[in-house]
């Protein structure tokens, strides 16, 4: 065995180390092994960092308390600071919502009552307007108003289009598309309240349907003043037409009162709106008073289609052949033919009258009367009423005759007029009546 500890195999071996302990006589010694010396190392290390750490701990836990808790309390205000501004928000929505639902509410109800009022207006006027579409007609070519359609069924009917029902579904539609998406308290949605808000859409809306209604209102009152108007124009020209021809009409009518005055009181709609009803029920209350004057006089033919054959005036008489003075009109006619009555009035002669030969004779009042003579058949008798229009016999030739005619008279107070005049305004004043 070799004495340094060398090995002959793996060539030279170091011995481990030995600590040797002496006291007194007592020696003592032990070897340490590197693993062990490793082992032993690192425990003290691991105790010292320990240590170290648990001291560093203990002197820094306040420290470190401190700022999780001031990490704890930032996030805890930001988080609040979130939901108090959502909270806002949400406010500010619902805020606006109700807003909205106000406003479309007041909106509507201001519809209700406007289509109401329409409504109404539609009732007084459905009889108005009937009453003066059968007197006055259609509008004379030369008024610019002949141009445009028929309004009447814009006028009447447009109105009962239910202007609420529309603007409520309408709106319902609109306010539905509204910005309704849930929040969530913790989201990082930021984006503000819609541009477009349901309330401009409704406000939008509510200006259409109020435009229309508006349309709708000025038509009535364009429309009753056109019919005023005409009505005015057709009572002037009958008026006219009477003053012509030297008959009596009611004195009263178209007088123009210019010495008036007082104080200047703004209209409002429905002011304004009464106060063209009034006019037109005027107008046509004095349409009317002027075709019964109108009507009551024998301003129709009596033979329409049918040429005269001797006029009113100083002529040859047909049998002496000397002047004479003719007091009708003759029209030709062939035996049998029906002679009818120029005006409403009553019979106050029926049978033979001289040279009349069968005559009828019709009082029209206001000194007014009318002469029919040689007809070879009478069908109506003394006292009898009758209307314009109504056959009173048949056309002939008795009397002092050279042949079959009808012999015309229009009489006022008993003077002998020339019916020429009463058949002129007859025709002018036909379209009126």
């Amino acid at each position: 065995m070799n004495a340094t500890g060398q090995s002959a195999v793996f060539g030279r071996r170091k011995e481990p180390h030995t600590v040797i302990i002496a006291r007194g006589n007592e020696i003592r010694h032990f070897t340490i092994r590197p693993w062990l010396a490793a082992f032993i190392g690192s425990a003290l290390a691991a105790i010292a960092i320990g240590y170290l750490l648990a001291t560093s701990y203990l002197v820094l836990r306040d420290d470190l308390i401190g700022a999780t808790t001031a990490r704890q309390a930032r996030m805890q205000q930001a988080y609040e600071d979130r939901i108090s501004a959502l909270r806002a928000q949400v406010d500010r929505i619902t805020s606006r919502q109700l807003l909205d639902q106000q406003l479309m509410e007041t909106k509507v109800s201001e519809l209700l009552a406007r289509q109401t009022q329409l409504s109404q207006r539609h009732g007084r006027l459905g009889p108005l307007l009937e009453r003066a579409e059968n007197d006055v007609g259609t509008v004379p070519a030369e008024d610019p108003a002949a141009a445009k359609p028929d309004k009447r069924a814009e006028v009447t009917g447009s109105i009962n289009v239910p202007a609420q029902n529309y603007a409520v579904a309408s709106l319902s539609a609109d306010l539905g598309t509204a910005d309704t998406r849930p929040f969530s308290l913790w989201s990082t949605r930021t984006d503000p309240l819609p541009s477009d808000s349901a309330a401009d859409r409704a406000d939008r809306l509510f200006v259409s349907i109020n435009q229309s209604l508006k349309s709708i209102e000025n038509d009535q009152l364009s429309r009753i003043s056109t019919l005023a108007d005409n009505a005015y124009k057709s009572a002037d020209a009958i008026q006219q037409a009477l003053q012509a021809a030297g008959l009596p009409v009611d004195g009263d009518f178209g007088k123009n009162e210019s010495d008036v005055g007082g104080p200047l009181i703004p209209l409002d709609s429905s002011m304004i709106f009464d106060s063209k009803v009034k006019e037109l029920d005027e107008a046509l209350d004095t349409l009317d008073q002027l075709k019964k004057e109108a009507r009551r006089l024998p301003l129709a033919n009596p033979a329409p289609g049918h040429s005269v054959t001797s006029p009113f005036g100083v002529r040859t008489d047909p049998i002496l052949g000397t002047a004479a003075l003719h007091s009708g009109m003759d029209f030709r006619a062939p035996i049998g033919m029906a002679a009818r009555v120029t005006a409403p009035g009553v019979v106050t002669k029926a049978g033979w009258n001289g040279g009349y030969g069968r005559m009828v004779e019709i009082d029209h009042g206001n000194g007014f009367a009318t002469r029919y003579g040689h007809l070879s058949e009478i069908d109506v008798t003394v006292g009898e009423k009758v209307d314009a229009g109504a056959i009173i016999g048949k056309t002939g030739s008795s009397g002092r005759s050279t042949g079959p005619h009808l012999h015309y008279e229009v009489r006022h107070n008993g003077e002998a007029i020339d019916p020429l005049r009463f058949l002129t305004v007859g025709r002018k004043v036909a379209q009126y009546l």
